[in-house]
């Protein structure tokens, strides 16, 4: 009996080392990158070298995407793994959910220390609701209280790593880095101001125009999209409306990309130097996608893929060694994130979140069934002539998009026209698929409620 006693002391002994063990959590959230602003993605100028070694590590997936482009909305479906139409913030306030049913404070609740660095723009942040918490965006540069500037991913990186080494370390920790950049400073003729130290970056490379970034592609938008009041034209004339502009402003781009990618480096740096890189579970993304010109457009918003599609690197001790480095084509949305933390961290997912589990797909089972469509939402912003609201149904082979205030819709088949340049909805092809796709779109619009 007594060799059975410490057997079973033992056991529980193991059992609770075993729960200390729950993966620390690292969310790196950039902004406004598109899916293919990393090297390991294809692009042939930026360069990201520390995020390309964390694709190696971990998994990426090619089809991560937002279901709503616009940075106060697509935070509060993180946090709330719900789509817009669940949690109610339609811009930059407080989504309606309640905080107990949020991704960190369900962490917080079981233990997790929880840290928020960075831009939050979902209201006011309950700052008593974080264990740490530094709140700031807007501007690149920032003043410090001596009187100072610091750059704003300068600023990241250290309130990150002091975060880091000021937790305690008997508890696990999530943190939340959430960049500015590469948000413009939409107040500045420069908009992108990077740091001096980036000067050099890109100087002597010639930024390739997309295929799309033409006058041909924007008349083909729909005809409001045309006007002079549409808010991706007018940010189109500020950034991109002459070559030598576009190479300015899109070199500045990059430079900022770069700083991030620095700066996501440092903190992996960090975690190793602390010898918890292997129990910490690493996600980079961003909130939204971003037009570079493509159909003379600037910025997000609206459902065309440069808009919507996101950047999506997983690094979790649980994708097999088979599956690190490789790529995933499958549909990963923002609302997948909390779910996919609560269940790493062994906790149950609240029926009130919408989004699904992505480790079903990174522990590389095959025979999972999961979503080849997805709904997309948009507010009006300010009027229907800046930011009309839309709407679609997403498939990798056809998508189908709304514009309900002007009583308008696109349909374009991208397996031959992936770049969405020809309007199929009045064209000579049966409208069977077109009826399916309206289905598909409103069982969508229900579900989102």
């Amino acid at each position: 009996m007594k060799l059975f006693g410490i057997i079973l002391l033992s056991l529980v002994g193991l059992a609770t080392g075993e729960e200390r063990q729950r993966p620390n959590i690292v969310l790196l959230y950039a902004d406004d990158w598109r899916h293919d602003t990393l090297g390991c993605a294809g692009n042939p100028v930026v360069k990201t070298p520390r995020l390309d070694a964390l694709a190696t590590e971990g998994l990426r997936f090619t089809h991560a995407c937002v279901t709503t482009s616009i940075c106060g909305v697509s935070r509060s479906s993180l946090l709330t793994g719900q789509w817009m139409s669940r949690h109610g913030n339609r811009g930059f306030d407080m989504f309606k959910t309640p905080w107990a049913e949020t991704l960190p404070a369900l962490l917080r609740k079981d233990g997790y220390w929880t840290a928020h660095v960075g831009k939050w723009h979902s209201g006011q942040l309950p700052k008593d609701e974080f264990d740490f918490s530094r709140v700031y965006g807007g501007k690149h540069w920032l003043k410090r209280e001596d009187g100072s500037e610091i750059h704003v991913t300068r600023k990241n990186q250290e309130d990150a790593l002091q975060s880091l080494r000021d937790r305690p370390k008997e508890k696990p920790f999530f943190l939340t880095l959430a960049f500015f950049a590469t948000h413009a400073e939409d107040e500045n003729p420069q908009q992108y101001l990077p740091q001096k130290e980036s000067e050099s970056l890109y100087a002597d490379t010639v930024i390739p125009i997309p295929a799309t970034a033409n006058e041909a592609a924007f008349r083909k938008l729909p005809p409001f999209l045309q006007q002079a009041k549409n808010e991706g034209r007018v940010r189109w004339g500020w950034r991109f409306d002459k070559p030598e502009k576009y190479q300015t402003m899109m070199k500045n781009y990059y430079r900022m990309a770069t700083e991030v990618d620095a700066v996501c480096g440092s903190v992996i740096d960090e975690l190793k130097a602390q010898g918890i890189w292997e129990n910490t579970l690493v996600i980079f993304t961003t909130d939204n996608g971003y037009f570079h010109g493509e159909h003379g457009l600037a910025d997000k918003w609206y459902p065309y893929k440069e808009s919507i599609r996101v950047p999506l690197i997983v690094k979790d001790a649980r994708i097999p060694a088979a599956r690190r480095g490789k790529t995933d084509d499958r549909f990963a949305l923002n609302v997948d994130l909390a779910p996919t933390l609560l269940t790493a961290a062994g906790l149950s997912v609240p029926s009130s979140m919408q989004g699904s589990d992505l480790a079903k797909l990174y522990r590389g089972d095959a025979s999972q069934e999961w979503r080849i469509g997805f709904y997309y939402e948009h507010p009006t912003i300010t009027n229907k002539e800046r930011i009309p609201s839309s709407e679609a149904w997403v498939m990798k082979e056809a998508k189908l998009i709304r514009w309900p205030e002007w009583d308008y819709e696109d349909f374009f088949d991208l397996k031959t026209d992936p770049n969405e340049l020809t309007n199929l909805i009045k064209g000579p092809r049966s409208s069977t698929e077109i009826h399916r796709l309206r289905l598909m779109l409103e069982a969508g619009r229900n579900a989102a409620r």
